[in-house]
């Protein structure tokens, strides 16, 4: 049983900074994600205020929310593939 975890123990230790590695890349990725949906969200409440309280301006805030989604995803989108870039430069 004592072996079998120094060799845990050893392999943990060689593996830490490509773990850390993977993890911080995993990190980045969600977090960016998350806030990414959060944007997103607020924007579409905000969007539905507005065309409730101005049903005439309906398509004007509905465009400008669209757009508006679009560039928050794309850095969403952006964050992702840097984390996968990042995750094929650690070598296993």
């Amino acid at each position: 049983m004592l072996s079998i975890l120094a060799l845990f123990q050893q392999a943990a230790t060689s593996a830490t900074g490509q773990g850390l590695g993977l993890i911080g890349a995993g990190l980045a990725a969600g977090l960016a994600v998350l806030g990414a949906g959060l944007g997103i969200g607020r924007i579409g409440g905000s969007a539905t205020e507005g065309m409730a309280r101005q049903p005439e301006n309906t398509a004007r805030i509905q465009t400008a929310m669209i757009i508006a989604a679009a560039l928050i995803e794309g850095v969403a989108l952006f964050v992702a593939v840097i984390a996968f870039l990042i995750q094929g430069k650690i070598n296993f």
